[in-house]
């Protein structure tokens, strides 16, 4: 059975090209000749005269980036080394977080084919850095983030964010959040792991908003 023959110029190759991958790379990421790659990059240029020039242009932005690109490697190599897993857009520090946020575009660069071959030479030496995360992982990098969001807030001097009649979308979120973690606490449901987190990052969460007087709320299902 013979492969479905592809429409010249086919769209994917030329968005491809255009976002700075070469003919050679196209050609090895979908397996195809380079010949035929380079067939329907003609034709596309044909009706699209600026095709060659977005394309060095991204080409550029690319080499430009690479400095950057390489310390954002070299810090996740060494994150991974000394703390035994990958950072995450919930991490702890805001540079945990970028890493994470640049793991993940590696990811999905990966995914497309458009991965740098020296990025992927390095993340190599990274056991399953490109496998999509569980539901498990997703939840618990949530968690991690919101955990962060709420140590910033009350460290910007707000009070304990409610989720009932919140000011903002953000006390909201934090509220909701926030509430969450203290029917868990109420039911036996928080991991000792989380609680120790919330205990020494967030003193008083337990216990909520302080009353007129100085007194503090009970923690409650409505706090």
């Amino acid at each position: 059975m013979t492969a479905p023959r592809r429409r010249a110029p086919d769209p994917e190759l030329v968005q491809m090209y255009r976002q700075g991958v070469p003919a050679p790379k196209i050609a090895a990421a979908k397996g195809m000749a380079e010949s035929t790659v380079r067939y329907h990059l003609h034709l596309a240029a044909q009706t699209e005269p600026g095709l060659r020039d977005e394309h060095q242009a991204a080409l550029g932005k690319a080499i430009r980036n690479t400095a950057a690109g390489m310390r954002n490697l070299n810090d996740t190599i060494a994150f991974f080394e000394a703390e035994g897993r990958l950072p995450t857009t919930g991490g702890k520090s805001a540079r945990e977080r970028s890493l994470g946020s640049w793991l993940h575009a590696r990811r999905q660069a990966a995914e497309a084919g458009t991965l740098s071959p020296l990025y992927r030479e390095g993340l190599a030496a990274i056991p399953g850095w490109d496998t999509q995360s569980s539901r498990t992982e997703v939840n618990a990098a949530r968690w991690d983030q919101r955990l962060a969001e709420l140590s910033d807030y009350r460290a910007a001097g707000h009070d304990w964010p409610r989720h009932k009649g919140p000011a903002t979308e953000q006390e909201r979120v934090l509220g909701v959040w926030l509430h969450v973690q203290r029917i868990s606490l109420r039911e036996g449901k928080l991991t000792p792991d989380r609680e120790g987190r919330l205990d020494g990052q967030l003193p008083g969460w337990r216990e909520g908003r302080a009353r007129s007087g100085g007194r503090r709320t009970a923690s409650r299902p409505g706090d």
